[in-house]
Protein backbone atom coordinates (compact mmCIF):
# COMPACT_ATOMS: atom_id res chain seq x y z
CA UNK A 1 0.00 0.00 0.00
CA UNK A 2 1.31 3.70 -0.75
CA UNK A 3 2.10 5.90 1.93
CA UNK A 4 4.02 8.61 2.44
CA UNK A 5 7.53 8.12 2.86
CA UNK A 6 7.16 4.53 1.58
CA UNK A 7 10.76 4.40 -0.49
CA UNK A 8 12.69 6.14 2.16
CA UNK A 9 14.93 3.35 3.98
CA UNK A 10 13.85 1.54 6.97
CA UNK A 11 17.08 2.85 9.07
CA UNK A 12 16.73 6.52 10.34
CA UNK A 13 19.50 7.74 12.44
CA UNK A 14 18.42 9.01 16.07
CA UNK A 15 20.11 11.94 16.95
CA UNK A 16 19.25 12.22 20.58
CA UNK A 17 21.98 9.83 22.28
CA UNK A 18 24.99 10.88 19.41
CA UNK A 19 28.59 10.01 20.95
CA UNK A 20 30.03 12.46 23.93
CA UNK A 21 33.35 13.90 24.97
CA UNK A 22 32.35 14.98 28.58
CA UNK A 23 29.47 17.52 28.36
CA UNK A 24 30.24 18.20 24.30
CA UNK A 25 29.00 16.19 21.25
CA UNK A 26 31.73 14.08 19.88
CA UNK A 27 31.39 16.09 16.64
CA UNK A 28 34.48 13.91 14.61
CA UNK A 29 32.98 10.65 15.43
CA UNK A 30 29.58 11.79 14.60
CA UNK A 31 30.70 13.40 10.88
CA UNK A 32 32.46 9.73 10.53
CA UNK A 33 28.95 7.85 11.12
CA UNK A 34 27.09 10.29 8.92
CA UNK A 35 29.53 9.31 6.43
CA UNK A 36 28.71 5.76 6.72
CA UNK A 37 25.13 5.97 6.83
CA UNK A 38 24.44 8.20 3.71
CA UNK A 39 27.02 6.00 2.13
CA UNK A 40 25.03 3.04 2.79
CA UNK A 41 21.82 4.50 1.19
CA UNK A 42 20.25 5.70 4.39
CA UNK A 43 18.92 9.00 4.30
CA UNK A 44 16.74 10.07 7.18
CA UNK A 45 17.61 11.94 10.30
CA UNK A 46 15.92 12.58 13.45
CA UNK A 47 16.58 15.15 16.31
CA UNK A 48 14.34 17.50 18.69
CA UNK A 49 14.27 21.11 20.00
CA UNK A 50 16.07 19.85 23.33
CA UNK A 51 17.76 16.85 22.61
CA UNK A 52 21.36 17.05 24.67
CA UNK A 53 20.23 20.99 25.31
CA UNK A 54 20.15 22.23 21.84
CA UNK A 55 23.37 20.36 21.26
CA UNK A 56 21.27 17.15 18.69
CA UNK A 57 20.36 20.06 16.24
CA UNK A 58 23.51 22.04 16.45
CA UNK A 59 25.48 18.94 15.67
CA UNK A 60 23.39 18.06 12.83
CA UNK A 61 24.16 21.21 11.26
CA UNK A 62 27.78 20.81 11.78
CA UNK A 63 27.69 17.26 10.25
CA UNK A 64 24.92 16.93 7.87
CA UNK A 65 23.73 20.06 6.91
CA UNK A 66 26.78 22.01 6.29
CA UNK A 67 28.74 18.78 4.74
CA UNK A 68 25.91 17.07 1.79
CA UNK A 69 23.36 18.67 -0.34
CA UNK A 70 20.33 19.75 1.43
CA UNK A 71 18.52 17.01 -1.86
CA UNK A 72 20.43 13.62 -0.35
CA UNK A 73 19.09 13.55 3.21
CA UNK A 74 15.76 14.16 5.09
CA UNK A 75 15.76 16.11 8.57
CA UNK A 76 12.98 15.66 10.87
CA UNK A 77 12.87 17.95 14.50
CA UNK A 78 10.49 18.35 17.13
CA UNK A 79 9.02 20.92 19.38
CA UNK A 80 7.65 20.40 22.90
CA UNK A 81 5.56 23.55 23.62
CA UNK A 82 4.96 22.12 27.14
CA UNK A 83 8.94 22.38 28.22
CA UNK A 84 9.09 25.69 29.13
CA UNK A 85 7.12 27.79 26.72
CA UNK A 86 5.05 30.57 28.98
CA UNK A 87 3.07 31.78 26.09
CA UNK A 88 2.56 31.14 22.18
CA UNK A 89 5.18 33.68 20.71
CA UNK A 90 8.14 31.69 23.10
CA UNK A 91 6.22 27.84 21.85
CA UNK A 92 6.41 29.05 18.38
CA UNK A 93 10.20 30.75 18.75
CA UNK A 94 11.40 27.06 19.45
CA UNK A 95 10.34 26.78 15.64
CA UNK A 96 12.47 29.55 14.65
CA UNK A 97 15.23 28.47 17.00
CA UNK A 98 15.37 25.17 15.59
CA UNK A 99 15.79 26.67 11.99
CA UNK A 100 18.57 28.58 13.18
CA UNK A 101 20.72 25.91 14.62
CA UNK A 102 20.45 23.31 12.35
CA UNK A 103 20.48 25.89 9.27
CA UNK A 104 18.81 23.80 7.56
CA UNK A 105 16.34 26.13 5.48
CA UNK A 106 13.20 23.52 5.70
CA UNK A 107 12.70 20.49 7.86
CA UNK A 108 11.07 17.49 5.55
CA UNK A 109 9.33 16.05 8.49
CA UNK A 110 7.94 18.44 11.43
CA UNK A 111 6.61 17.36 14.64
CA UNK A 112 4.77 18.37 17.80
CA UNK A 113 7.33 16.81 20.39
CA UNK A 114 5.74 14.21 23.08
CA UNK A 115 2.00 14.70 22.84
CA UNK A 116 -0.35 12.84 24.62
CA UNK A 117 -1.97 13.19 28.98
CA UNK A 118 -1.60 16.98 29.90
CA UNK A 119 0.83 18.27 27.27
CA UNK A 120 -1.14 17.89 24.81
CA UNK A 121 -2.93 21.27 26.49
CA UNK A 122 0.39 23.17 25.72
CA UNK A 123 -0.27 22.60 21.52
CA UNK A 124 -3.50 23.53 21.64
CA UNK A 125 -3.79 26.41 24.11
CA UNK A 126 -0.83 27.94 21.76
CA UNK A 127 -2.41 27.00 18.77
CA UNK A 128 0.54 25.67 17.61
CA UNK A 129 -1.90 22.80 14.99
CA UNK A 130 -2.51 25.35 13.19
CA UNK A 131 1.19 27.25 13.53
CA UNK A 132 2.77 24.03 11.79
CA UNK A 133 0.17 23.96 8.84
CA UNK A 134 1.07 27.62 8.56
CA UNK A 135 4.61 26.80 8.07
CA UNK A 136 4.20 23.88 6.05
CA UNK A 137 2.43 26.48 3.16
CA UNK A 138 5.53 28.76 3.10
CA UNK A 139 7.78 25.62 2.11
CA UNK A 140 9.64 25.99 6.05
CA UNK A 141 8.11 22.46 6.45
CA UNK A 142 7.18 19.33 3.95
CA UNK A 143 5.22 17.00 6.12
CA UNK A 144 3.49 17.81 10.00
CA UNK A 145 2.92 15.05 12.50
CA UNK A 146 3.24 14.44 15.62
CA UNK A 147 5.30 11.78 18.37
CA UNK A 148 3.28 10.62 21.51
CA UNK A 149 3.68 8.35 24.12
CA UNK A 150 -0.16 7.72 25.46
CA UNK A 151 -2.97 5.14 24.80
CA UNK A 152 -4.60 3.99 21.70
CA UNK A 153 -7.78 5.93 23.18
CA UNK A 154 -5.52 9.08 23.14
CA UNK A 155 -3.87 8.92 19.84
CA UNK A 156 -7.49 8.01 18.16
CA UNK A 157 -8.88 11.49 19.72
CA UNK A 158 -5.82 13.23 19.04
CA UNK A 159 -6.25 11.85 15.34
CA UNK A 160 -10.00 12.38 15.08
CA UNK A 161 -9.66 15.86 15.73
CA UNK A 162 -6.87 16.61 13.85
CA UNK A 163 -7.24 14.30 10.22
CA UNK A 164 -4.63 16.67 8.72
CA UNK A 165 -1.31 15.59 10.27
CA UNK A 166 0.52 13.43 7.65
CA UNK A 167 2.17 11.25 10.30
CA UNK A 168 3.05 9.71 13.71
CA UNK A 169 5.91 8.34 15.58
CA UNK A 170 5.12 5.80 17.88
CA UNK A 171 6.78 3.48 20.63
CA UNK A 172 7.21 -0.25 19.21
CA UNK A 173 9.26 -3.15 19.81
CA UNK A 174 8.60 -6.87 20.43
CA UNK A 175 8.78 -5.92 24.42
CA UNK A 176 5.96 -3.65 24.07
CA UNK A 177 3.80 -4.65 21.49
CA UNK A 178 1.43 -6.17 23.65
CA UNK A 179 2.05 -3.40 26.65
CA UNK A 180 -0.44 -2.30 28.81
CA UNK A 181 1.30 0.50 29.51
CA UNK A 182 2.92 1.02 26.11
CA UNK A 183 0.21 -0.15 24.22
CA UNK A 184 2.13 -0.57 20.89
CA UNK A 185 0.11 -2.48 18.71
CA UNK A 186 -3.16 -0.93 19.71
CA UNK A 187 -1.47 2.76 18.92
CA UNK A 188 -0.15 1.14 15.66
CA UNK A 189 -3.75 -0.10 14.36
CA UNK A 190 -5.24 3.62 15.40
CA UNK A 191 -2.99 4.90 13.11
CA UNK A 192 -3.30 2.46 9.96
CA UNK A 193 -7.20 3.16 10.80
CA UNK A 194 -6.90 7.17 9.87
CA UNK A 195 -4.29 6.15 7.27
CA UNK A 196 -1.29 7.99 9.02
CA UNK A 197 1.84 6.22 8.22
CA UNK A 198 3.67 5.60 11.54
CA UNK A 199 7.84 6.43 12.12
CA UNK A 200 9.33 3.73 14.92
CA UNK A 201 10.65 5.11 17.91
CA UNK A 202 12.61 2.98 20.53
CA UNK A 203 12.66 -0.08 18.44
CA UNK A 204 15.79 -1.23 20.94
CA UNK A 205 13.63 0.20 23.55
CA UNK A 206 15.76 2.77 24.70
CA UNK A 207 18.71 -0.17 24.30
CA UNK A 208 17.51 -2.24 26.95
CA UNK A 209 16.93 -4.99 23.92
CA UNK A 210 20.16 -4.74 23.11
CA UNK A 211 21.82 -6.84 26.12
CA UNK A 212 18.44 -8.76 27.67
CA UNK A 213 18.95 -11.40 30.76
CA UNK A 214 19.79 -14.18 30.03
CA UNK A 215 16.90 -16.31 29.22
CA UNK A 216 15.77 -14.41 26.61
CA UNK A 217 19.93 -13.79 25.27
CA UNK A 218 19.92 -17.77 25.22
CA UNK A 219 16.64 -17.97 22.51
CA UNK A 220 18.27 -15.29 20.22
CA UNK A 221 21.83 -17.16 20.26
CA UNK A 222 20.04 -20.53 19.90
CA UNK A 223 18.61 -19.41 16.71
CA UNK A 224 21.54 -17.39 15.41
CA UNK A 225 24.64 -17.34 17.08
CA UNK A 226 26.10 -14.74 14.91
CA UNK A 227 22.99 -11.82 15.05
CA UNK A 228 22.85 -9.12 17.64
CA UNK A 229 20.48 -8.80 19.85
CA UNK A 230 19.40 -5.22 18.69
CA UNK A 231 19.35 -6.79 14.80
CA UNK A 232 16.34 -8.60 15.98
CA UNK A 233 14.40 -5.76 17.26
CA UNK A 234 15.62 -3.43 14.38
CA UNK A 235 14.09 -6.25 12.05
CA UNK A 236 10.74 -6.56 13.93
CA UNK A 237 10.16 -3.28 14.18
CA UNK A 238 11.28 -2.51 10.40
CA UNK A 239 9.17 -5.65 9.31
CA UNK A 240 5.51 -3.98 10.16
CA UNK A 241 3.67 -2.36 7.55
CA UNK A 242 2.68 1.24 6.74
CA UNK A 243 6.07 2.38 8.36
CA UNK A 244 8.18 5.50 6.82
CA UNK A 245 11.56 4.31 8.67
CA UNK A 246 12.78 2.88 12.34
CA UNK A 247 14.97 5.06 14.40
CA UNK A 248 17.84 4.32 15.97
CA UNK A 249 19.51 6.14 18.35
CA UNK A 250 23.23 5.17 17.43
CA UNK A 251 25.97 6.44 20.07
CA UNK A 252 28.80 5.19 18.88
CA UNK A 253 30.47 3.16 15.29
CA UNK A 254 29.84 -0.14 16.83
CA UNK A 255 26.31 0.27 17.16
CA UNK A 256 26.76 2.11 13.26
CA UNK A 257 27.98 -0.88 11.67
CA UNK A 258 25.89 -3.07 13.72
CA UNK A 259 22.85 -1.89 12.12
CA UNK A 260 24.03 -0.76 8.84
CA UNK A 261 25.00 -4.82 8.72
CA UNK A 262 21.36 -5.58 9.85
CA UNK A 263 19.72 -3.30 7.35
CA UNK A 264 21.64 -3.40 4.24
CA UNK A 265 20.03 -5.28 2.74
CA UNK A 266 16.67 -5.23 4.99
CA UNK A 267 14.93 -8.85 5.27
CA UNK A 268 11.93 -8.57 7.17
CA UNK A 269 11.38 -11.74 9.44
CA UNK A 270 10.03 -15.00 8.09
CA UNK A 271 7.47 -17.01 9.71
CA UNK A 272 10.25 -19.07 11.67
CA UNK A 273 12.14 -15.88 12.87
CA UNK A 274 8.05 -14.22 14.13
CA UNK A 275 8.38 -17.63 16.04
CA UNK A 276 11.84 -17.02 17.63
CA UNK A 277 10.71 -13.46 18.81
CA UNK A 278 7.44 -15.28 20.46
CA UNK A 279 9.64 -17.73 21.98
CA UNK A 280 11.70 -14.81 23.46
CA UNK A 281 9.20 -12.70 24.59
CA UNK A 282 7.33 -15.83 26.40
CA UNK A 283 10.96 -16.34 27.96
CA UNK A 284 10.99 -12.18 29.15
CA UNK A 285 7.39 -12.32 30.43
CA UNK A 286 8.79 -15.19 32.89
CA UNK A 287 11.01 -12.88 34.60
CA UNK A 288 9.75 -11.75 37.77
CA UNK A 289 8.57 -8.10 37.68
CA UNK A 290 6.13 -6.04 38.86
CA UNK A 291 2.23 -7.06 37.25
CA UNK A 292 1.07 -3.54 36.70
CA UNK A 293 -1.28 -3.68 33.72
CA UNK A 294 -1.35 0.32 33.67
CA UNK A 295 -4.75 0.63 34.62
CA UNK A 296 -4.10 3.97 36.48
CA UNK A 297 -7.01 3.13 38.97
CA UNK A 298 -4.35 3.88 41.70
CA UNK A 299 -3.51 7.38 40.12
CA UNK A 300 -7.02 8.85 40.81
CA UNK A 301 -6.93 9.38 44.48
CA UNK A 302 -3.33 9.31 45.19
CA UNK A 303 -3.13 12.35 48.33
CA UNK A 304 0.28 12.67 47.10
CA UNK A 305 -0.19 12.81 43.45
CA UNK A 306 2.63 9.93 42.67
CA UNK A 307 2.26 8.26 39.04
CA UNK A 308 2.62 4.93 40.01
CA UNK A 309 2.12 3.30 37.35
CA UNK A 310 4.80 5.11 35.70
CA UNK A 311 7.30 4.73 38.47
CA UNK A 312 6.28 0.41 38.43
CA UNK A 313 7.25 0.82 35.18
CA UNK A 314 10.21 2.19 35.51
CA UNK A 315 11.53 -0.25 38.14
CA UNK A 316 10.53 -3.25 35.03
CA UNK A 317 13.18 -1.79 33.77
CA UNK A 318 15.63 -2.89 36.55
CA UNK A 319 13.46 -6.16 37.52
CA UNK A 320 12.80 -7.60 34.01
CA UNK A 321 15.99 -6.12 31.70
CA UNK A 322 18.38 -5.94 34.35
CA UNK A 323 19.36 -2.38 33.93
CA UNK A 324 19.36 0.09 36.32
CA UNK A 325 20.73 3.31 34.77
CA UNK A 326 17.86 2.77 32.43
CA UNK A 327 15.47 2.91 35.34
CA UNK A 328 16.69 5.46 37.14
CA UNK A 329 16.64 7.64 33.83
CA UNK A 330 13.16 6.19 33.23
CA UNK A 331 11.92 7.55 36.81
CA UNK A 332 13.55 10.91 36.27
CA UNK A 333 11.04 11.39 33.20
CA UNK A 334 7.84 9.78 34.34
CA UNK A 335 8.22 11.46 37.95
CA UNK A 336 8.76 15.21 36.09
CA UNK A 337 7.27 17.55 38.41
CA UNK A 338 4.66 14.95 40.07
CA UNK A 339 5.16 12.94 43.87
CA UNK A 340 8.30 10.84 43.87
CA UNK A 341 8.12 7.14 45.16
CA UNK A 342 9.43 8.48 48.75
CA UNK A 343 6.37 10.93 49.02
CA UNK A 344 4.29 7.40 49.78
CA UNK A 345 2.11 8.16 52.94
CA UNK A 346 0.98 4.28 53.35
CA UNK A 347 -2.73 5.57 53.49
CA UNK A 348 -3.35 2.10 51.49
CA UNK A 349 -5.89 4.14 49.02
CA UNK A 350 -4.01 2.77 45.91
CA UNK A 351 -4.03 -0.34 47.18
CA UNK A 352 -7.34 -0.88 47.89
CA UNK A 353 -8.50 -0.28 44.26
CA UNK A 354 -5.40 -2.41 42.28
CA UNK A 355 -7.06 -5.07 40.12
CA UNK A 356 -3.89 -7.10 40.36
CA UNK A 357 -3.56 -6.99 43.95
CA UNK A 358 -0.05 -5.49 43.85
CA UNK A 359 1.75 -3.98 47.39
CA UNK A 360 2.13 -0.96 46.21
CA UNK A 361 3.09 0.30 49.21
CA UNK A 362 6.34 -1.86 49.72
CA UNK A 363 7.17 -1.40 45.81
CA UNK A 364 6.91 2.49 46.38
CA UNK A 365 9.35 1.47 48.90
CA UNK A 366 11.53 -0.63 46.82
CA UNK A 367 11.54 2.19 44.40
CA UNK A 368 12.23 4.82 46.02
CA UNK A 369 15.07 2.72 48.06
CA UNK A 370 16.56 2.29 44.10
CA UNK A 371 15.52 4.41 42.16
CA UNK A 372 16.25 7.70 43.95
Amino acid sequence: MEHLGKNIPKLGFGLMRLPMLGDEVDIEQTKAMVDKFLAAGFTYFDTAYGYIGGKSEAAAKTAIVERYERERFQLATKLPAWAGAKNAQEARGMFYTSLERTGAGYFDFYLLHNCGGNRTKAFDDYGLWDFVLEQRAKGLIKHVGFSIHDTAGALDELLTRHPEMEFVQLQINYADWESDAVQARACFEVAKKHGKPVIVMEPVKGGLLATPLEPVASVFRKADPNASYASWALRYAASLDHVITVLSGMSDMAQMDDNLKTMSPFRPLDEGEYAVIGEAKEALAKIPGIPCTSCRYCVKDCPQGIPIPDILNAMNNHLVYGNLQAARGHYRWVKGNAGKAGDCIACGLCESVCPQHIGIIEELKRAAKTLE
